[in-house]
């Protein structure tokens, strides 16, 4: 008999934890191979984890509830010599990121002096943070005030804070069971208390309190919100923050490619694609990326990062909260591939079935609140990106049309409205206006022939 480690996925990009909302199997049930074995939440996405092999769950590490680093053995799975052999990969894989947790607790043995600071923990707690774990795990009997502070952060946050020689235990914690995320880094970053060495202890609660506490009233009814609610709300408090944000609009004419539509759409259907304005306008955009690079950008620090991959993003409204699906290398798809790849990314991200890596690494995101009616809106840059755009409702409005002989009348076009928000610390209107002016171009000329 062998055990195969199952671990808790990285589901997007810079996530450092997951929360085992669910297991889907229970102790001794029988599993297959990428069958769902228990279901996580993050900030980036709530999808179903499958299981790396066959057998029998046997051990299970992380209860219900529970938020752990990404790479954390969640669960053991029992499996007889030949599964084992085929699972040979997946076990190898397995113990690295088990043996890249253990290496952290190397360092602290290492450094044997470790439980002499134990005995002065006041001054080293910044830089203590990231050696002290090592020596938290296997402790019984008390727990000290460096593995409480190991348990209230990630490996990014204790980073982040090291860098900048700040004190995790002063910083007010919103993440789980009051953990220091690294939106409340920045934030703390950005208040006076960072500034003011002083007033640092005092000063926290300014952040810590930006909602005030209203009370119910007589039958109302109060429902707490879900980790991704919580989270997608503090990335987007965060992303207003960070982003100096901007809005430019654009009214499209999709009268051409609405009778594109109509005179290809069963063939489409067909052929298992359903294809929708969004399959036109996601295909625009990355065509128009390629152009317009400082769109497809990210920003760091005081520089821009240029993106050479195209990955497009698009939100995704759920039930339970919103997921933004990527499609990658988009510019290099046709229209066909790309309307493929919406209808089944909606479908598996409502399903719960999306793999890790088809959350990440986005370079440009498109919300369509039309499909809701909307007419237009203004939506929250997705960080670390540097522009988004919002996609209002598509619809039959009345036009003026200008004949061939200059002499203009009325008429019915199919319209939509098109509105990008934009980082301004990087994107300058005439930029932004230059990108949509762009797309406008390629979706009211649509060529027949890319059909």
């Amino acid at each position: 008999m062998a055990r195969i480690d199952v671990i808790m996925p990285q589901m997007g990009e810079s996530i450092a934890e997951g929360t085992l909302s669910t297991w889907i199997k229970q102790l001794g049930d029988e599993v297959k191979r990428d069958e769902p074995i228990f279901e996580i939440s993050t900030d980036k996405v709530d999808a179903e984890i499958p299981s790396p092999s066959a057998g029998i769950l046997a051990e299970i590490l992380v209860q219900e509830g529970e938020t752990v680093e990404i790479n954390t053995v969640v669960a053991r799975i029992e499996t007889d010599a030949a599964a084992a052999a085929d699972a040979a990969p997946p076990a190898e894989a397995a113990p690295a990121p088990a043996v890249e947790a253990a290496p952290a607790p190397a360092p602290a043995p290492a450094a044997a002096p470790a439980p002499p600071p134990a005995e002065a923990p006041p001054p080293p707690p910044p830089p203590a943070a990231p050696v002290a774990p090592a020596v938290a795990s296997p402790a019984g009997v008390e727990e000290s005030a460096d593995e409480r502070l190991r348990r209230k952060s990630t490996p990014l946050v204790r980073k982040m804070a090291a860098e900048h020689d700040l004190d995790i235990s002063v910083i007010p914690g919103t993440g789980h069971a009051g953990r220091v995320t690294k939106s409340d880094v920045l934030q703390f970053l950005e208040s006076p208390a960072a500034s003011a060495p002083p007033a640092a202890p005092a000063a926290p609660a300014a952040p810590a309190a930006p909602a005030p506490t209203v009370q119910p009233w007589e039958d109302d009814r109060v429902e707490p919100w879900s980790r991704i609610r919580k989270l997608t709300a503090d990335h987007m408090i965060m992303s207003l923050r960070v982003s100096a944000h901007v809005q430019s609009f654009f009214e499209v004419d999709f009268t051409h490619i609405a009778d594109i539509r109509r005179r290809k759409k069963a063939e489409y259907a067909d052929r298992g694609v359903n294809l929708t304005y969004l399959a036109f306008i996601t295909k625009g955009v990355a065509e128009c990326l390629r152009r317009h690079p400082g769109l497809n950008a990210a920003v760091s620090g005081e520089s821009t990062i240029f993106r050479r991959d195209i990955n497009v993003g698009l939100a995704v409204a759920l039930d339970w909260g919103l997921i933004v699906p990527v499609i990658k290398h988009a510019d290099e798809l046709s229209l066909i591939g790309i309307a493929r790849a919406i209808n089944d990314l909606g479908t598996r991200a409502k399903e719960k079935k999306l793999l890790p890596d088809e959350v990440q690494l986005g370079t440009f995101t498109i919300t369509n609140p039309g499909g809701f009616g909307s007419y237009a809106g203004t939506p929250i840059i997705n960080q670390p990106q540097v522009a988004i755009l919002g996609v209002g409702a598509i619809e039959k409005r009345p036009a003026v049309i200008t004949h061939a002989d200059g002499t203009d009348s009325l008429g019915i076009r199919t319209k939509g409205m098109l509105s990008m928000s934009y980082d301004h610390r990087v994107v300058d209107g005439a930029d932004g206006d230059r990108f949509l002016a762009d797309l406008k171009s390629v979706l009211e000329n649509y060529p027949d022939e890319a059909i």
